[in-house]
């Protein structure tokens, strides 16, 4: 339970750390980030406030998303109503400097008072984004267990597309909650991304059942998985081997910042669907347990370090806890309705027959 926790209070803490208000533009390199952050004395000196470091819209819509997961929902589309009425109500209460435009325009096609349709949005040529990958970890954290991997895919697909109707969107949400589920399950973190992508045919099965845009979503459809086997090549991780993430021997902050850009579509690391997700699990595999180092990585560079820091804070927080995390970036949060959540969604994936 206290890993639950632990995730959903790091998912905001790596929100907050990485949209990082009160420590430079968000057009900054990592390595400038970094110095600025060495001048106020490290992370052990940080103190998170909401007003210095305000969450934006990766948190609220994921503590939105888990607030949906733990209500009593009888059937899977009452499941989706209810998360259409959370996100359009959290989003109309959101400063608009702290909300993606991406997920906003989505957001604007939900329909809460339509009973039959309320999640069913057009096919978007621009919902490639990260937003869809930063409010799904949750959704793995409900149903991880490996008989609910069905239930998973339809969730973190129909969850991703209510605002990111578009494969490299709606498959960055189904990702990021693969790999919430992986670390419940204590899969090795090598075996993530090989296990992720053997479940996108599955995703593409549900999809063709669904019957929705097939033709637009065809036409996008390889470009996630190619960048995905790219990635797995790269760290040659790729091949079912116990082999360890290979990484260059000179990956500083500098050289992460070129290889982020490098996978990313438009030069801006994390900015989409397919890096998001990507940059938060090369985090993860070179930090190890080493927090500060994960923050370096996923929370500090000079893409999109909010949607980033997001995924690799909550999956920090179920592969570790809390223990080597600075009780000052955590104490300021809304923690008691973090903790709640959390709490509700192991009691609710552990009982569930």
């Amino acid at each position: 339970m206290e890993r639950f926790q632990a995730a959903m209070l790091l998912a905001s803490v790596g929100d907050a750390l990485g949209c990082r208000n009160a420590c430079g533009e968000s057009s900054a390199s990592g390595s400038k980030i970094q110095g600025e952050l060495q001048k106020i004395g490290g992370l052990d000196h940080l103190v998170l406030s909401p007003e210095k470091w305000p969450v934006s819209d990766n948190s609220v819509m994921h503590v939105a998303t888990a607030g949906a997961l733990t209500t009593d929902y009888w059937c899977l589309d009452d499941l989706y109503r209810e998360m259409v009425k959370r996100y359009v109500e959290v989003l109309e209460k959101l400063p608009e400097h702290r909300a993606d435009p991406a997920t906003v325009e989505g957001c604007s096609q939900l329909k809460p008072d339509n009973y039959l349709l309320a999640w069913h949005t057009p096919f978007n040529e621009k919902g490639s984004g990260f937003g869809a990958a930063t409010k799904a970890m949750c959704i793995g954290m409900r149903y991880w267990k490996p008989e609910r991997l069905e239930t998973l895919i339809e969730v973190g697909i129909e969850c991703g597309r209510m605002t990111h109707n578009h494969p490299t969107g709606f498959l960055g949400s189904l990702c990021t909650a693969l790999f919430a589920s992986y670390a419940i399950q204590g899969k090795p973190l090598e075996q993530w991304g090989r296990d992720m992508m053997r479940t996108i045919p599955l995703a593409e099965e549900y999809c063709k059942k669904t019957i929705r845009h097939l033709a637009e979503y065809q036409e996008h459809w390889f470009y996630f998985e190619a960048k995905w086997q790219f990635y797995l090549e790269e760290r040659k991780i790729s091949e079912d081997t116990e082999s360890k993430a290979t990484f260059p021997d000179h990956y500083d902050a500098e050289e992460r910042e070129k290889t982020y850009r490098r996978w990313s579509s438009e030069g801006r690391g994390g900015r989409r669907g397919h890096d998001a997700p990507m940059i938060a699990y090369d985090a993860l595999l070179g930090a190890g347990k080493n927090w500060t180092e994960l923050c370096h990585r996923a929370m500090f560079h000079g893409g999109e370090s909010g949607a980033t820091g997001t995924i690799a804070g909550c999956l920090f927080g179920l592969l570790h806890g809390l223990d080597t995390v600075p009780a000052g970036l955590y104490q300021g949060l809304e923690q008691e309705e973090l903790r709640r959540l959390g709490t509700a969604l192991y009691r609710l994936s552990t009982e569930e027959k």
